[in-house]
């Protein structure tokens, strides 16, 4: 079992508030367990979003493309620490300023692996400069890509299977705030908001 499958992560309801706590594999196995999770954005100067395709290892939904970063906070901690520590062991950046856009709840069952994933999504942009120098992983990242999201909106309607079933809905996160470029950036250590029923 991948060592992190033993990890903790946060139960909660449909408002985010705290019920209690699961391993990762447990929290996966079907019907699945609603808990807290992020899925980080980074866009560059010209407002194109990065993203990763899930390596062949992954438990859930391998080989797809997804946005740059997912993981879960372990009960208690800050999302934008936990974030950024995943940014750095799957990417090798960081610490990058992340601000929170939205939040969504999905249920998805992945029938290549008999997983299904049931989160409570806070949805994370981050800036990146597109000359910063990445270094993914290969156990975690296949493949990288940065790509203009009104046409990754259009493919991912055209190819949903080449896709995670949560980036239609993240990336519309993103969209609907207008062009990328035009988001007010978080100040200087700022954190993302504080999360309800967290601590």
């Amino acid at each position: 079992m991948n060592s992190r499958e033993v990890h903790l992560v946060e139960l909660v309801d449909d408002n985010g508030q705290v019920t209690g706590q699961a391993t990762v594999s447990a929290a996966h196995q079907l019907p699945g367990q609603l808990h807290r999770a992020y899925s980080v954005l980074l866009v560059d100067p010209a407002g194109r979003v990065l993203l990763q395709r899930r390596a062949a290892a992954k438990t859930r939904f391998p080989l797809r493309w997804a946005n740059s970063c997912c993981g879960h906070p372990p009960p208690g901690e800050p999302l934008a620490a936990a974030a950024n520590r995943r940014l750095r062991e799957e990417l090798g950046v960081g610490p990058v300023e992340l601000t929170e856009i939205g939040v969504y709840v999905y249920h998805a069952e992945d029938p290549a692996t008999g997983k299904v994933e049931f989160e409570y999504d806070h949805v994370l942009r981050g800036s990146l400069p597109t000359d910063t120098p990445l270094h993914p992983d290969p156990d975690e990242v296949a493949e990288l890509r940065w790509v203009i999201p009104s046409e990754l909106a259009a493919d991912i309607d055209a190819n949903p299977s080449a896709y995670a079933p949560w980036l239609g809905e993240v990336l519309h996160r993103l969209i609907q705030l207008g062009e990328p470029t035009a988001l007010r950036p978080g100040r200087a250590g700022e954190d993302v908001p504080e999360r309800s029923g967290g601590g």
